[in-house]
């Protein structure tokens, strides 16, 4: 059972089986709280997602072939699932097998080496092999005597080399073992030999054949040695007992192999087969597999043509802010470059690249500093983590104003829409300044409703979370069940008469930031003294109402238009600069 941590910062159960081979036989979604339903991504999407690493092979092959690919618009949670089920698949498949424990000892008897699955065994009598043997001369006796017993080992571990062979025969041994080989140990009684003699004249035993997924290799006379028997107390004893050398490049004594014997009379065969899988108690600590690279680094990879864009956008922006006066001197120069990158965020920033930020990231980030912060989560959706971190950084810098104001796709629809509206003559509202402020309780009740709904039940948070329309206009562009539709199509109807009265009023995300916006170090906005005092005329062209009657710009409702600056600066607007000039 996997219980890795999602974007929600709460486990994802996911219940994955292992064969000894390394494949994936089955995985089962068990549980999830992530805030895949904002995204348009259903609980059957993922868990047919989950369904789809069945029948992967993560032994033998590169553990990403054939892995499914990550779902667009739920990255974060399927990139998670991905890289926990292809880890903790190989962790399964190579946990039970270390290398040979050629060092370590303790004296046991025959009985105790077979309890700690030493050996590996089978017996035909003769009556079977009479019956699969008819044509045999001299005939194989009809009865219950041994036609052939066999026994399969691996004599490198010294708890058993050393117990069968004494210590001076396992030193000799192992001394003439050629290097990179291991030691098959196969001993055997009864009618049929293991060995027979054709081998000396061809060097190949080849009544014998090893098999270890799909590889087939008959020992050869080289590194072979006879054994005379056992020492170990209670072993049986045996006709025939053989050391053969395994070259290592071709089997792998430590991991499950079969050993057949095959007896031959006239045109029939009789193949003796022995599977064999040697007790952990002869094996090394298997060491831990490679760690599959991050997913996160692949998902940068495959963006980057869109982090350039991105990167740029961001570049243009800081500039238009550090150089925020020389813009607003230019009314024209202004106005073309906000609405240029206002289109710009909508169209490629939203609709293209789906770079929309939610309350619901906000929320999720909270519960991962209460949980356990890790970055590999969020790094999983590149540009959403660098629309966060520019976001961050620009909250100390100017307050919420650079997202809500420049990079928020929703926000940017809403304001293009309200100036296509004023180009046609559509009279704009005033709220009037009392109810307007009372109003802005609305999204901060919001935010805070969906952030302890979450604590309480993250399915109920996200359906609250529906109170944003970003995941109908953006992520989903439009394409969604008609009560998602007219609300949008309400939110921006009203936008046609009131600016930004989603931004304003209801937006929990914008409430989100806000409340950090309090830490902002720089104020960049200019005022004069006589502003609010002697001249309101910010206050009356602020499009969102974020200067209230003393002429102050609240921080927590700025949006960075800088509408006021252009008018600061325009000295046949601004009242303080008309009456200097008449004065000069």
């Amino acid at each position: 059972m996997l219980r890795s941590t999602g974007y929600s910062g709460k486990p994802l159960d996911i219940l994955v089986g292992v064969d000894p081979l390394g494949t994936i036989t089955g995985a089962q979604l068990v549980a999830h709280a992530e805030p895949i339903l904002t995204l348009g991504i259903s609980d059957q999407d993922i868990a047919d997602y989950v369904d789809g690493f069945a029948g992967l092979m993560t032994r033998t092959q590169d553990q990403t072939d054939g892995a499914p690919d990550v779902i667009s618009r739920a990255t974060v949670t399927t990139g998670v699932i991905r890289a926990s089920i292809l880890h903790t698949a190989r962790i399964l498949a190579h946990s039970d097998r270390g290398g040979l424990d050629r060092v370590g000892f303790e004296p046991a008897s025959w009985a105790a080496l077979m309890q700690m699955e030493a050996f590996a065994t089978r017996r035909v009598t003769l009556r079977e092999a009479a019956a699969a043997l008819p044509d045999a001369n001299p005939p194989i006796p009809d009865k219950d005597g041994t036609f052939l017993e066999i026994w399969v080992s691996v004599l490198d571990p010294a708890t058993i080399g050393q117990n069968l062979l004494g210590a001076p025969g396992f030193h000799k041994a192992m001394a003439a073992l050629p290097a990179d080989h291991d030691a098959l140990l196969v001993a055997s009684r009864g009618l049929q030999s293991h060995r027979g003699t054709a081998w000396r004249r061809s060097g190949v035993f080849d009544r014998i054949t090893l098999e270890q997924d799909g590889t087939r290799f008959t020992p050869l006379s080289d590194g072979y040695q006879r054994l005379d028997g056992f020492q170990a107390a209670g072993a049986p004893q045996v006709k025939e007992a053989s050391l053969f050398a395994i070259p290592r490049d071709r089997i792998d004594l430590a991991a499950p192999f079969s050993v057949t014997v095959t007896a031959t009379r006239g045109a029939a065969s009789l193949p003796v087969t022995v599977p064999f899988t040697l007790g952990t108690d002869f094996l090394l600590p298997a060491p831990p597999p490679p760690a599959p690279p991050p997913v996160w680094r692949s998902a940068w990879a495959d963006k980057q043509v869109p982090l350039i864009t991105l990167a740029v956008m961001l570049s243009i922006l800081a500039v238009i802010l550090f150089l925020q006066d020389a813009f607003v001197k230019r009314p024209r120069l202004w106005l073309w470059t906000r609405t240029a990158f206002l289109l710009t965020t909508f169209v490629w920033l939203g609709l293209v690249l789906g770079a929309q930020l939610s309350v619901v990231q906000v929320v999720a980030f909270v519960h991962s500093l209460l949980t356990g912060f890790k970055w590999d989560v969020f790094l999983m959706e590149p540009l959403i983590f660098v629309l966060w971190g520019f976001t961050a950084l620009g909250l100390l810098f100017w307050g919420r104003g650079v997202f809500c104001g420049w990079l928020c796709p929703f926000g940017a629809l809403q304001e293009l829409t309200n100036q296509a509206a004023r180009r046609l003559g559509i009279k704009q509202i005033a709220v009037p300044n009392g109810l307007h402020e009372r109003l802005w309780v609305i999204k901060y009740t919001l935010f805070l409703a969906i952030l302890a709904l979450s604590f309480y039940s993250m399915k109920d948070a996200l359906v609250l979370a529906e109170a944003e329309p970003f995941k109908t206009a953006i992520s989903l562009r439009f394409v969604r069940a008609w009560p998602f539709l007219l609300f949008v199509g309400l939110i921006l109807f009203a936008g046609l008469f009131i600016e930004r009265a989603y931004c304003r009023y209801l937006c929990p995300l914008g409430a989100a930031l806000a409340i950090p916006a309090k830490l902002k170090i720089f104020d960049w906005l200019r005022r004069r003294p006589q502003c609010g005092r002697e001249c309101r005329l910010c206050e009356q062209n602020c499009t969102v109402g974020a200067i209230n009657t003393l002429g102050r710009i609240n921080p927590n409702e700025c949006i960075l238009c800088l509408r006021c600056q252009m008018i600061f600066h325009e000295p046949n607007t601004c009242t303080v600069l008309k009456r200097r000039h008449r004065a000069a």
